[in-house]
């Protein structure tokens, strides 16, 4: 056992954790997929069975397989798998685009590609630029029941077949670990890396985050301390995606690990929210504000009772004091026993490290640390620390915090700093201070970061890719109000000499961004200037560019008035935050995922 501030941690895979569960729950429900309920006994098999079909691709211990798939069984199964294996799964966006894909296989050296069917043709257009061997297509009817299968498979209609034999579907590959007689054994300690996650780290360039068993195990015990009412009765929407901290350490194995069921949500309909939650009934509930507020405006939330309720999670962007009393009660209207709570944490520590919750509730703070956990405020840039309600930065010390970002020695020896204690800590690059009575607060974030319905966005990677056009010569991109989703990014562009603005010039740059970025990163707005303001010290503006397109924009009125116009000119189909306009998604608005976060963090917004 590892032992961290009286944390007993089992030094074993995350597939032993949950074979532990399996084994004592094994006739209670772990996996829920549009009714499809799959016991803990069956998921286990299930595991085991996949992990031999890996094995028999090719697939060995310290191999990283690259998974782009939304919440369906078969990325559970694939998971637990590849762990059992001893190889790690990269969890990537099934909205990155082709050139990010490219990259994101590319880095991790994977030979194999397990990947959603809707995306097989973005795949197929490059995987010559790759390594990859075995391409293995899921389809999201694979787990439906019967007649939803059938209906699901008449409605879908394929873009185009794919005849290299590099792709296989899931179930031809599934079926050969079925064939198998041979046993693979689970010998794998803590220490081994699991899973790859993304996000921008304290740059905004993209970074790799690697997570241990042990990292995962942790959470799951520190589940069981902070979740005490939850068990094998109990259930949550599992909405946040599984290629993000939150959704797969929360809602997949924290729940896993407790004998609780997961039900899977590939695709968020926020017009039918209310009518999800009273099919399911689910005793927790986690996500973002956003997704909040399209449950409050749902078709039936009026008539909605929410009396089974147990917990209620906010993370992944600010949780307003307004909003919060509004919630509340909203909840209480509708027979609810709780209030919403809201914590602090981020990918590079698999998700939650703190929540205001019981005896850790205080208005306006992001509560205490979970047990194993440790907080302290430094000043910024230094392992000086503060005392009691003095602003600085966030510093986290626990059995979550992850292993260092893959590659990257000096981004990682940044951010993991030995202190004076001997104790490695994270500094997040975050703000805030602790009250007296041991209560953290949440003030601001030091990363030049846009938060669009959850999904994280940084600003630097669109600006360079903007200005690879050869006609660009500095860009700046700031976060600008949106109803729905709170920010969207809008793009400043100065032009070198020789150029002229026009609209055929945007529609370049617009199409440049499609190929590279992902859907949500994609500038909502574009606007050419002959000039971008600076600081005194000459740097970008950003707060000169932001009180300008408010004021641009409001012709003088206040921002609620803006947004209120900007709410009525949309007409967002029930709410912007999880549907993908068309002209925001292009030809990847079909595919079934949601809002979610990266980071699972509190926020402000200027």
């Amino acid at each position: 056992m590892n032992k961290t501030s009286e944390l007993e941690i089992p030094d074993i895979s995350m597939y032993g954790m949950l074979r532990r569960s399996a084994e004592d729950h094994p006739n209670a429900f772990a996996l829920d997929y549009m009714g499809n309920k799959i016991l803990y006994s069956a998921l286990i098999s299930k595991i085991d069975t996949c992990a031999k079909a890996f094995e028999l691709t090719g697939i060995k211990e310290g191999d990283i397989v690259t998974l782009c798939l939304p919440n369906l069984p078969e990325a559970v199964i694939a998971i637990y798998a590849l762990n059992k294996l001893g190889a790690a799964a990269n969890m990537i966006h099934p909205l990155s685009s082709e050139n990010e894909i490219r990259n994101y296989i590319n880095s991790t050296d994977s030979r194999c590609l397990v990947v959603i069917d809707m995306c097989a043709d973005r795949i197929a257009g490059i995987i010559n630029d790759t390594k990859l061997e075995k391409i293995i297509t899921v389809s999201a009817s694979d787990s439906m029941p019967g007649l939803m299968k059938i209906g699901y498979s008449i409605k879908t209609i394929r873009k185009k077949d794919l005849t290299d034999t590099r792709f296989i579907n899931w179930n031809e590959f599934f079926s050969k670990g079925i064939l198998s007689r041979k046993k693979i054994e689970d010998s794998h300690s803590g220490d081994d890396l699991a899973v790859i996650l993304h996000s921008g780290g304290t740059t905004g360039t993209p970074k790799e985050i690697m997570l241990s068993n042990r990292n995962f195990n942790a959470l799951g015990v520190q589940g069981r301390i902070e979740l005490p009412d939850i068990g094998t009765n109990d259930s949550t929407l599992a909405i946040l995606p599984v290629f993000h901290a939150f959704g797969l350490g929360v809602c997949v194995h924290i729940m896993l690990c407790l004998g609780a069921c997961s039900v899977l949500l590939p695709k968020f309909d926020a017009l039918s929210f209310a009518k999800t939650m009273d099919k399911y009934k689910p005793t927790m509930m986690l996500g973002v504000p956003t997704m909040y507020e399209a449950l409050m405006s749902s078709k039936g939330s009026d008539k909605i009772d929410l009396s089974y309720v147990k917990y209620i999670i906010s993370g992944g962007d600010f949780l307003s004091s307004a909003f919060e009393e509004r919630f509340n009660a909203w909840l209480k209207e509708r027979n609810a026993k709780v209030t919403i709570i809201q914590g602090y944490g981020l990918t590079e520590c698999l998700g939650p490290t703190c929540f205001a919750a019981g005896e850790k509730y205080k208005p306006g703070s992001i509560g205490k640390p979970f047990e194993g956990n440790s907080y302290c405020i430094v000043n910024p840039g230094t392992e000086e620390k503060l005392p009691a309600g003095k602003d600085g930065e966030i510093c986290i010390c626990g059995p979550t915090v992850m292993m260092g970002y893959r590659n990257n020695s000096e981004e990682t020896a940044a951010v993991l700093r030995r202190h004076s204690d001997g104790k490695i800590w994270l500094h997040t690059g975050d703000i805030g201070y602790v009250d007296e009575d041991g209560f953290y607060f949440y003030r601001l974030r030091l990363k030049r970061l846009i938060i669009t319905s959850g999904y994280n966005v940084y600003p630097q990677r669109i600006e360079k890719i903007i200005e690879s056009h050869e006609a660009v010569l500095k860009c700046a991109v700031i976060g600008i109000p949106h109803p729905y989703k709170i920010e969207v990014a809008k793009a400043y562009m100065v032009l070198k000499k020789g150029y002229t603005p026009s609209e055929e010039l945007k529609k370049e740059i617009r199409e440049l961004c499609r190929k590279n970025l992902a859907v949500y990163s994609i500038p909502q707005e574009f606007e050419f200037r002959t000039s971008i303001p600076q600081t005194l010290l000459g740097k970008v503006d950003f707060n000169k560019l932001r009180k300008e397109h408010i004021i641009n924009c409001s012709n003088g009125e206040n921002k609620d008035e803006y947004n209120e116009k900007r709410k009525s000119k949309d007409e967002v189909k029930g709410s912007g935050n999880v549907r993908i306009p068309a002209d925001d998604a292009g030809s990847q608005s079909s595919v079934p995922v949601l809002v979610h976060s990266v980071d699972y963090r509190e926020r402000k917004h200027s």
